[in-house]
């Protein structure tokens, strides 16, 4: 057992020395040479990182200028300091006399395959690029997109969350918003109430449409211009049909709505006009026994 203890001890010093004798004529050889490039290498690290910082520094300040969304903004300058940190590590270690060709290559082809396995994801940050740039909906809008409707609340590269009336988050890809109809309903500042009020063949048409251009002008929230409809749009099976056509604002669309339609119900209560409703008549038949 010594004796293998001892041959193990004599080859370690033995591939020690080897070693020790290889830095000796390496240091003696190219010792300087190593020593110039070691150096130059990490001037070029220190150069190149100051000189990144001021190149995200500028590109920063030139997109704030030139308003660009800070979202987007953020991000491009986040690609940018990679893009030129990755630049200055191959100078270095091309300075150290490392052959970069074939790292450059390996890298490409490393950027090649993520590309392909986050195909969905790179389609969804160009969609979101695109949603920052054209602004179809800001934060706040409420808007129908991707299959559901919400007001928006932030719009990231990847997904845009929107919050639902009841209070839920949906949370929709980019590349899903972008690929549909997007409907937004805060992009304008007036809206247009569409009401159909249908009242019986048997009531007086002329009151009925005096009461709804009275419940029309007796709201102040309604815009005078453009100027209300109430027209006679349609005789139905069962009713005539008028619609109901003011302008509100925006913010008050849904209220406005709501209280004019109370109000027409309570008015067609008090005055006796009837809302036409689908009914059956059944005739019973008694045969004698």
């Amino acid at each position: 057992m010594n004796d293998v203890i001892l041959l193990l001890a004599i080859d370690w010093n033995i591939d020690f020395q080897e070693i020790i004798d290889e830095v000796k004529t390496f240091a003696a050889q190219r010792g300087l040479d190593f020593l110039v490039n070691l150096v130059a290498a990490i001037a070029v690290y220190i150069v190149g990182k100051w000189a990144t910082r001021l190149i995200v520094r500028l590109l920063n300040s030139i997109m704030k200028r030139s308003k660009v969304d800070e979202t987007l903004a953020k991000f491009l300058s986040d690609i940018a300091q990679t893009l030129l940190f990755v630049l200055v590590i191959l100078m270095a270690l091309n300075r150290l006399g490392v052959d970069t060709t074939s790292l450059a290559a390996i890298l490409g082809a490393a950027g090649i395959a993520i590309g392909i396995a986050l195909q969905g994801s790179l389609s969804n940050f160009a969609a979101g690029v695109m949603l920052i740039l054209f602004k179809p909906f800001r934060v706040g809008d409420f808007v129908e997109a991707a299959g559901t409707s919400g007001t928006v609340e932030q719009i990231t590269i990847f997904n845009t969350l929107l919050r639902t009336g009841d209070n839920k988050q949906v949370i929709a890809p980019n590349g899903g918003v972008i690929s549909g109809n997007i409907i937004n309903f805060s992009a304008k500042p007036t809206r247009r109430i569409d009401l159909v009020i249908g009242c019986s063949y048997g009531d007086d048409l002329r009151a009925v449409k005096a009461f709804l251009e009275e419940v029309v002008r007796s709201d102040d929230r309604i815009l005078p211009e453009p100027e209300p409809v109430v027209a006679v749009s349609a005789l139905g099976a069962s009713s005539v049909d008028f619609v109901v056509r003011p302008w509100v604002r925006t913010s008050d669309y849904w209220i406005v709505m709501w209280a004019l339609t109370e109000q027409i119900k309570l008015g067609f209560d008090e005055r006796g006009f009837n809302f036409p409703f689908p009914s059956r008549d059944v005739y019973v038949h008694n045969e004698a026994a």
